[in-house]
């Protein structure tokens, strides 16, 4: 649309939050923000690898851990041993996880307006018994995906 003015680009935001950490934004990371942001959905390294076959191994860990210290990934713990990773939420937009307790499969969940009110009112009560004062918050649902759940039957 004519005079419409746009913001950076996941990828433009990725390359100033490396700057200011005196990172480059090479080939390989463009290559890993490239899948996590395609996937919708927090991946495990094998799972990052088997999308971008052109990824050396080392290279996909070591530069994960390069990409969570400039803020710009962040690790999602799963039901299982393996750790995933998605963007960081001002990257990607605030969402939720649901987690398949029996494959392990992480899925973003979008909240709508009702989640969030129960979310923001859970938090509060929660909060309150503490003696915290609510600043944010990061919901994972554990439960068994259809795939399973159709496996299962």
């Amino acid at each position: 649309m004519e005079g419409m003015i746009s913001g950076p680009t996941v990828h433009e935001q990725v390359a100033l939050r490396l700057a200011g950490h005196d990172q480059r934004y090479t080939p390989v990371r463009q290559a890993l923000v490239a899948t996590l942001t395609e996937a919708g959905r927090p991946l495990s390294i094998p799972e990052i690898l088997a999308s971008n076959l052109e990824l050396p191994q080392s290279s996909a860990y070591r530069n994960i851990t390069s990409l969570i210290e400039a803020g710009v990934v962040r690790r999602v713990t799963g039901v299982d041993d393996h750790g995933r990773f998605e963007l960081a939420e001002e990257l990607a937009g605030h969402h939720h996880h649901l987690a398949c307790g029996q494959c392990g499969k992480v899925e973003d969940v979008a909240p709508s307006a009702r989640l969030e009110r129960a979310m923001a009112e859970a938090a509060r009560v929660g909060a309150e018994e503490q003696g915290y004062e609510v600043t944010g918050h990061q919901v994972d649902l554990v439960g068994v995906c259809p795939s399973c759940r159709a496996a299962g039957s």
